[in-house]
């Protein structure tokens, strides 16, 4: 049976204006109402991930507009295939995540810390009655492992078990230091006391991934959030494909491979409806949406992206934490800058193969710098010579 094939271009538009790197969302809270979650980093070479995800897209944006966000509480934070902040509508359907957890990490967590359990009651006692508290502020005098695991005293692994069952919520950071409340405190009443059935919200998360990525597998679909398993996205495929509600096509690569997705029916006038992405540059976080699945990208964009953080600093291809360059639909290169003490230093750009830097893409490239350095904070640029390579 020959499937009807979806062009590159065109999924490349599509992918990237359900992404919305097309259009500016109308607000912050469209903008996660949108992506559904948006994902937290603690490395800040220029700013942190969830800052940069939010600034490609918005590049008037300033952090403090989170902040007050999470004060509205129009997002939460919690776990999707990473601590991730949320789009406080689909809370409900955390709930399934939060069941999950208790189940699986009381009994792996018991046999490998052991003793935390005991600390529950005593957390919660403590925080209902003197307000949040962060894993900083429990634990006096617990010892805690040597080696691996991050070092969790059994204080702090039963506050990490109450806020993956879904009993505490994260209520504020500051700086990067997460403080938590009891989840009454923080999560409007009437989304906390919904609680949607399994299957209902196996039905949400595989909709709702493949809404957002226009066209997936099943595996692609399961990893979106991270929150079903792989069969349980194998089923649902199975079961809206024969209802009707997906189709299967054939996706063109880069390359001009072509691989089998499903979409929704309507996926042909969608991605012809979808407009094409500014051709101005933008400098994309490691972890934005667009490139968090790295074979999904390597597939649409033919641009081949690899955290180097681990890697030792000889045996780096480019550095330890480059970012990923756009210009419309094509990733075009990447580019190595760090900010500290008022200057945003750059020290190299790698064109990908077949991009010519000429005046006007170099200028596009130093406009997109220059609004790094802004969200950064630092009052200049400090381009190292012999930047752009090649």
């Amino acid at each position: 049976m020959t499937r009807p094939v979806l062009r590159n271009r065109d999924a490349r538009r599509q992918f990237l204006h359900l992404h919305r790197l097309s259009e500016r969302p109308a607000s912050l809270g469209d903008l996660f109402s949108q992506l559904a979650f948006v994902q937290l980093d603690s490395i800040n070479t220029v700013a942190r991930a969830h800052h940069m995800i939010i600034h490609a897209r918005r590049p008037s944006y300033r952090p403090r507009e989170l902040d007050r966000l999470m004060k509205r509480r129009e997002v939460f934070e919690h776990w999707t295939h990473d601590a991730s902040v949320i789009d406080m509508d689909i809370y409900p359907h955390w709930q399934l995540r939060f069941r999950r957890a208790r189940a699986h990490l009381r009994d792996r967590w018991a046999r490998s810390r052991p003793g935390f359990e005991d600390k529950m009651p005593g957390l919660l006692a403590r925080i209902e009655r003197d307000g949040p508290v962060s894993s900083a502020e429990v634990g006096e005098g617990e010892a805690r492992s040597s080696g691996g695991w991050w070092d969790w005293h059994p204080s702090k692994t039963a506050l990490e078990f109450l806020w993956h069952s879904g009993v505490v919520a994260v209520c504020h950071r500051r700086g990067f230091r997460k403080y938590y409340d009891l989840s009454r405190r923080v999560i409007p009443a009437a989304l906390r006391e919904a609680v949607p059935d399994e299957a209902a919200t196996i039905d949400w998360a595989a909709s709702a991934a493949l809404d957002r990525l226009g066209f997936a597998t099943s595996g692609e679909i399961a990893r979106f959030f991270d929150k079903i398993g792989a069969a349980e996205a194998r089923g649902w495929c199975a079961s809206a494909l024969r209802a009707g509600r997906i189709i299967e096509i054939d996706v063109e690569a880069a390359d001009g491979a072509l691989r089998r997705a499903f979409a929704r029916p309507d996926i042909f006038d969608a991605a012809a409806a979808s407009p094409d992405c500014p051709g101005k540059t933008r400098i994309l976080s490691p972890f934005d949406p667009a490139l968090r699945d790295r074979a999904r990208a390597e597939r649409l964009f033919g641009f081949s992206y690899r955290i180097e953080i681990f890697v030792p600093e000889a045996k780096r291809q480019y550095g330890y934490y480059v970012f990923p360059a756009l210009e419309a639909d094509r990733l075009i290169g990447r580019i190595d800058m760090k900010a500290e003490n008022g200057v945003l230093g750059v020290t190299r750009f790698w064109p990908e193969p077949g991009v010519k830097m000429g005046k006007a893409r170099v200028a596009r490239l130093e406009a997109a710098v220059d609004r790094s350095r802004r969200l950064a904070g630092a009052e200049r640029t400090a381009w190292q010579a012999g930047w752009l390579a090649g």
